[in-house]
């Protein structure tokens, strides 16, 4: 791998993760129609690395939600071992963020022992493109839904456990996680930057779990050790690209144009339909 290709794939990986434009989606088709590399398969390190990247730019964006949520997680772990240290009334803020991000995470592991059997159900440009036009209408709805007002102080659990659900369907190639996490939060009532806060910060214990399950065999696959720095290089763009992505989408959504994107997910969801029907007829 070249600086030059790590350089691209550092800048798709910080668009792709935070934009509503599905990532997976986009990967599929640039394998089908493209024939590119596949670098999760051909570089798994540089694939777990460069999702620690993104995840380095949602701490970055949001370190003073993330300092505060460590700090009330271990002082809640702290009162459920001493009863005695248990808080009087309402929790913090933050203490019910972290409870509310635990109770989101769950539905996840009800995909955990199908997602390759999806990833192979659904990774066909077809499915993909099908998939795009749903994550276009979503968008396309969720600007014209009434402002809602909830946040971390009045958030349900029932609220928490749609959105992971939504988050769940979100491992779908071509369903993107922000884009109808963000959404579903909408329809839930969430204030639009509480939906777009909640949704990149629930988004932390799901890619790190998810790449923890990938490190033992990125291990194993093993790596050429000067290919490393050419790694970091893209590491380092993925983070950088991934923050000014989360500003763009929380400029957006504020403003009511997170729909916005409805638009490119239809002309690409379509466009790579009409490709993917009539290409193998064409070749046959």
């Amino acid at each position: 791998m070249s600086y030059i290709q790590s350089i691209l794939m550092g800048v798709i990986q910080g668009v792709a993760e935070f934009l509503p434009i599905s990532s997976s989606g986009h990967l599929v088709l640039f394998q089908t129609f493209f024939g590119i590399e596949n670098v999760e398969a051909n570089h798994m390190l540089f694939t777990v690395l460069l999702h620690l990247g993104t995840l380095v730019s949602v701490c970055i964006y949001y370190w003073k939600d993330v300092l505060e949520m460590i700090v009330e997680f271990f002082r809640w772990i702290r009162s459920l071992v001493k009863p005695g240290e248990r808080d009087r009334g309402t929790p913090p803020p933050a203490r019910r963020l972290v409870m509310l991000i635990v109770v989101a995470t769950l539905p996840l592991f009800l995909i955990v022992p199908i997602n390759d059997w999806m990833e192979k159900v659904f990774s066909s440009s077809v499915s993909v493109s099908i998939a795009l036009l749903a994550t276009g209408c979503l968008l396309f709805f969720s600007d014209r839904m009434a402002r809602g007002r909830k946040n971390a102080k009045n958030a349900t659990v029932v609220d928490a456990l749609v959105v992971g659900a939504a988050q769940a369907i979100g491992t779908i190639p071509g369903i993107s996680r922000s884009g109808i996490t963000i959404s579903t939060g909408m329809l839930r009532g969430f204030d639009r930057k509480f939906a777009v806060r909640f949704s990149f910060l629930m988004s932390l214990p799901a890619v790190l779990g998810a790449n923890i399950l990938k490190v033992g065999d990125a291990i194993a696959e093993g790596a050429d050790p000067g290919q490393i720095p050419v790694y970091l290089v893209g590491v380092a763009v993925s983070a950088v690209v991934g923050y000014f992505a989360i500003r763009l989408v929380n400029t957006l959504s504020d403003k009511g144009k997170f729909g916005m994107f409805a638009y490119y997910c239809w002309v690409v969801g379509l466009g790579s339909l009409i490709a993917g029907i009539i290409v193998p007829l064409i070749t046959r």
